[in-house]
């Protein structure tokens, strides 16, 4: 199946400050054999000028796709990417964090094994490859290798980050699996049920990393490390010994572009 479009997903929290910026990188972002974007800009809620500056720029940017959404109370980051997948309308789908620690330029290097047809799932390290990577918090680091090594160990994958920021997905998949954590749980847990899918290729990129300190407006805490644990052995290891629904049936991935009512009860 040809990607022809893909699908930009922004869940945006209280990020005045860096919103425009993000959305003039993804506009100006050149994708490969010139795929489309569909931008879609979800509002949890903020209690600043997120929505001023989003509608600011699509007055100024009236040719560029722009969808925004707008939570009537605050969620959390994975409840605004789910109404952001829910959306989606492109063949792929991708989330962009709405601060700066990402860098759309490495999109491209995220399309490549999609466009070379290797891979249904793409996750983009910030631990491999050359790219510049913010040097900041040791504990982080350690923390992070942790969750990614839990993961790996349940879900049989060997990811270098099940954390990142930087998910693509075949949007049958995506908009198919279940999802049910609203806040910094959905990583785990789209990580386990990603894994289950019968016949997926993921596959891993290098990209680059700006991180940002917490008085530069980083959201993530110790409470998120321990949610992340607890989603890892509930949706790795409890849900799935506890028989929860699988496919009705296997489906092609590499050729699939409908998929039968049938084989719609995907994982929980």
């Amino acid at each position: 199946m040809p990607l022809k479009r893909l699908s930009i997903i922004i869940p945006a929290y209280n990020e005045e400050k860096y919103i425009s910026q993000v959305l003039d990188k993804v506009k100006e972002i050149h994708l490969i054999r010139q795929i489309e974007k569909e931008i879609i800009v979800v509002d949890d809620c903020s209690t600043d000028r997120t929505a001023t500056a989003v509608a600011d720029f699509i007055a100024m940017c009236p040719e560029t796709d722009i969808k925004y959404v707008c939570h009537p109370v605050n969620k959390g980051k994975g409840a605004a990417i789910h109404t952001g997948i829910a959306r989606a309308t492109g063949d792929y789908v991708l989330v962009q964090d709405a601060d700066l620690e990402y860098d759309p330029s490495d999109y491209n290097n995220l399309l490549k094994p999609i466009v070379s047809g290797f891979a249904d799932v793409v996750y983009g390290s910030r631990f491999m490859g050359g790219n510049p990577h913010r040097i900041l918090f040791f504990w982080h680091s350690i923390g992070n290798a942790t969750l990614t090594f839990a993961s790996n160990l349940f879900n049989n994958l060997n990811l270098t980050d099940m954390e990142t920021g930087y998910k693509l997905f075949r949007r049958e998949i995506i908009q198919h699996l279940e999802l049910r954590e609203e806040r910094f749980g959905f990583e785990p847990e789209v990580t386990a049920k990603v894994a289950r899918v019968p016949g997926v290729r993921v596959y891993e990129v290098g990209i680059s990393y700006y991180g940002r300190t917490y008085a530069e407006g980083k959201k993530i805490g110790w409470k998120d490390a321990v949610r992340t644990i607890y989603c890892i052995l509930k949706y790795s290891l409890f849900l799935r010994k506890s028989g929860s629904p699988k496919y009705t049936d296997s489906w092609d991935l590499e050729t699939t572009t409908d998929i039968p009512q049938e084989q719609k009860q995907l994982v929980n």
